[in-house]
């Protein structure tokens, strides 16, 4: 039994990601945490589902991650009751289908006056927030292009791949807006995932960015590579897994030339959707 403080009805605010080993994404969620908090007036901590409670506190600026039971477990001893979660995922994947709920679920068995509430993701079924992250991916293609000084090339739209249908979808969905936003300045939007889980039943993940890079029509093409993904980390960061496709693919063909744009955390955009979800919670 957790040892109790007495409770406290001000709300606790979470914004919550899947959670990684690198220091780069604990770091950049804080600064995205301090974002929020500053938006809407109120403090916000930077919680991981998982994994980044793992990460020496010497590579996050002497400051030990938080990981969500912990957190939770530390604030009923203050006797916090009344926790509200945004979460940090595009699409609604089990860590807040499965996970967040099964976690809650065990600590109410501690203190059974514990409330937990999560935002909807960035880009829920119904589509609300699609048009906000298609216009921060097309500014994010717009850029790479005038860096590059690229003309109509073309566009691999790619995102982690996932085991449920729900969460490609929002991929296709968000790549078919950014081929209307971006219309004939490029040649074409194409969706991929980075991996899959093997089986027939995860063929929606399909193209992998590494089977549509070998493509003809790829193969000799200048590609922006359009990072869906928020943070850096082991996927998506400088030395990724995204990084290394590309550059195994240009090393089976010295045609491509492929550019990977800037991923979502660095528009401030992003923060004016994480407190319209926010405010969900009030």
């Amino acid at each position: 039994m957790l040892k109790q403080g007495k409770n406290d009805d001000k709300p606790v605010y979470l914004l919550v990601d899947n959670g990684s080993l690198r220091p780069e994404a604990t770091l950049s969620l804080r600064e995205l945490a301090v974002a929020l908090g500053s938006a809407v007036g109120e403090q916000v901590h930077a919680v991981s589902l998982q994994h980044s409670d793992r990460v020496d506190p010497e590579r996050l600026g002497g400051k030990p991650a938080w990981s969500f039971v912990p957190f939770i477990e530390d604030q009923l001893k203050l006797g916090k009751r009344d926790f509200r979660v945004v979460p940090l995922f595009l699409g609604p994947s089990r860590a807040l289908t499965v996970f967040i709920p099964a976690q809650s679920a065990t600590l109410q068995e501690k203190a059974p006056d514990l409330c937990v509430t999560t935002a909807p993701c960035l880009c829920p079924p119904d589509g609300s927030g699609d048009e906000v992250v298609a216009g921060m991916l097309a500014r994010a293609v717009h850029a790479t292009m005038a860096e590059q000084g690229l003309t109509r090339p073309r566009v691999a739209l790619v995102d982690h791949g996932s085991p449920i249908e729900a969460v490609t979808q929002v991929r296709d969905r968000l790549a078919a807006q950014v081929g209307c936003l971006l219309g004939e300045e490029v040649e074409l939007v194409a969706p991929c995932s980075m991996e899959r889980r093997e089986g027939v039943k995860y063929d929606f993940n399909e193209p992998l960015l590494e089977k549509l890079l070998v493509q003809p029509a790829w193969r000799e093409a200048s590609v922006v590579v359009s990072m869906l993904f928020l943070q850096p980390g082991r996927h998506a960061g400088a030395e990724g897994d995204v990084a290394g496709i590309c550059a195994r693919a240009e090393a089976e063909s010295p045609a491509l030339k492929t550019f990977r744009t800037a991923l979502l955390a660095e528009d401030p955009a992003l923060i004016e959707l994480l407190v319209r979800r926010l405010r969900q919670l009030v």
